[in-house]
């Protein structure tokens, strides 16, 4: 253990830069976290996770309390769903997203009481197992963006693991929902971390932040002071930083296998927001009903960091924060990972950190032309991938040639796009270009 950690703090200086430098842009960073009041409705699709859907375990006209089980399936890769206001169930409707994809989802009006469900009590937790069916009932999932739910990703064989990491990189433009958790409230944080360490038997844990944040990177280490298991690693900022095998390369040396998983080198990570909850959930009990997401853009009259309750409609929050002008493009998540939206009437889920409202200008395309062979893309792209090779053989459909680039291994952040002076689609051809492999590699163990 002694000799990894010494490998740890010298990679300290190793870091590999591959990715790019990009404008950050995080004009709220120093906003303290304000609180939108009660919206006029909540709307809880039962798709917020990564896995199966929820099925409503509510029905119309019944009432419900903060807290209230509202969505939940007999399933192992699931996260249930919880009602963040008292009130009353008006509906279960179908709701469409901006990919083509349908969900149920339970629409709520508050009644203003805020009534806690009688249910809701801290969890009992003496060991690890107990650990983690406790946060397997509390509704926390991936809050970077994943949404992969927490527990099962607690849920894995520990002999092999060595490193508990929390990413609290953050390097999406725009974004200070991790940022603003980091400083305001890092007990909570060090809590979380310090309870899985005691339970899991993992000896050490690694913060690990971006060099532009020197604010969460004192007030984390003073936080941690006394516990000597719980470290923060200093990482440059250059994005897809936060990218999960990016930061564990980064930190750790190790990469992961391709069809692995980061647990088979010996890692566990999570977001710092998670390991937050995670604390917060173990202290009061109360399944995670809210999030913190930044709202920006050139047409948001006040840009702020702020506390919604999760299933409130974007629109709401839009006019709570008020717009200059129409917006042109709605983006939920940040501008290089966020998705664009077709309606306001899509509500905040709980992995989502950010809502951008961007007007013409700031949203206006620009024209795509012919690739020049710079290879741009190439000597930016994280995992080391072809974009453009990529486009040309899911254009092609050519699936061999896709299985030989590994398109399989890109993490979708948008670099290669960004990058490119032609202005090419990759990031959009090449994601598609996964999905194809993915599907054609299932249908072929399926037909074996």
């Amino acid at each position: 253990m002694g000799h990894f950690w010494a490998g740890v703090r010298a990679r300290s200086h190793k870091v590999e830069l591959q990715g790019i430098y990009i404008p950050h842009n995080k004009a709220t960073a120093e906003m303290e976290t304000s609180v939108m009041p009660l919206p006029n409705s909540i709307v809880l699709p039962m798709r917020q996770h990564v896995g199966a859907a929820c099925l409503p375990q509510v029905k119309r006209k019944q009432h419900v309390d903060v807290g209230t089980l509202v969505g939940h399936v007999d399933a192992r890769m699931t996260a249930d769903i919880f009602s963040p206001v008292s009130g009353t169930v008006k509906e279960i409707r179908a709701i469409h997203y901006s990919d083509g994809r349908s969900d149920q989802a339970v629409v709520i009006v508050p009644d203003g009481e805020q009534t806690v469900d009688e249910a809701i009590r801290p969890p009992q937790v003496t060991d690890y197992p107990s650990l983690v069916e406790a946060v397997r009932h509390s509704g926390i999932v991936g809050l970077g963006g994943a949404g992969f739910p927490t527990w099962l990703k607690m849920d894995t064989d520990l002999s092999n693991i060595d490193c508990w990491l929390v990413n609290g990189a953050e390097c999406e433009p725009y974004l200070c929902s991790d940022y603003r958790e980091m400083v305001e409230h890092p007990d909570t944080i060090i809590s979380g971390i310090a309870t899985c360490l005691d339970l899991s038997g993992v000896g050490k844990s690694l913060i690990c932040i971006e060099d532009n944040k020197p604010r969460a990177i004192e007030t984390l280490r003073q936080a941690a002071a006394g516990d000597d298991r719980i470290d923060v690693f200093v990482l440059p900022a250059r994005y897809p930083q936060g990218a999960s095998r990016v930061i564990l390369r980064n930190v750790t040396g190790r990469s992961v296998p391709r069809g692995g998983h980061l647990t088979d080198v010996g890692a566990l990570l999570f977001n710092v927001t998670t390991m937050s909850q995670v604390g917060r959930f173990l202290q009061d009990g109360m399944p995670l009903t809210k999030r913190r997401i930044t709202v920006m853009g050139d047409v948001v009259e006040h840009p702020q960091n702020l506390e919604v309750f999760i299933g409130t409609p974007i629109g709401e929050i839009l006019d709570y924060c008020g717009l200059t002008e129409e917006p042109s493009k709605v983006i939920i998540g940040g501008p290089m990972m966020g998705v664009t939206q077709v309606g306001l009437e899509s509500p905040i889920v709980r992995q989502n950190s950010g809502l951008l409202a961007l007007g013409k200008a700031a949203s206006q395309l620009p024209p795509t032309t012919a690739c020049i062979k710079c290879d741009a893309c190439v000597n930016s792209c994280p995992m080391h991938l072809t974009p453009i090779a990529i486009q040309k053989a899911y254009q092609h459909t050519d699936v061999k040639a896709l299985d030989r680039l590994m398109a399989d291994l890109c993490v979708e952040c948008g670099t290669c796009s960004y990058v490119c002076p032609a202005k090419q689609p990759l990031a959009a051809s090449v994601r598609l270009a996964r999905s194809l492999l993915r599907s054609e590699q299932r249908k072929a163990r399926k037909g074996n």
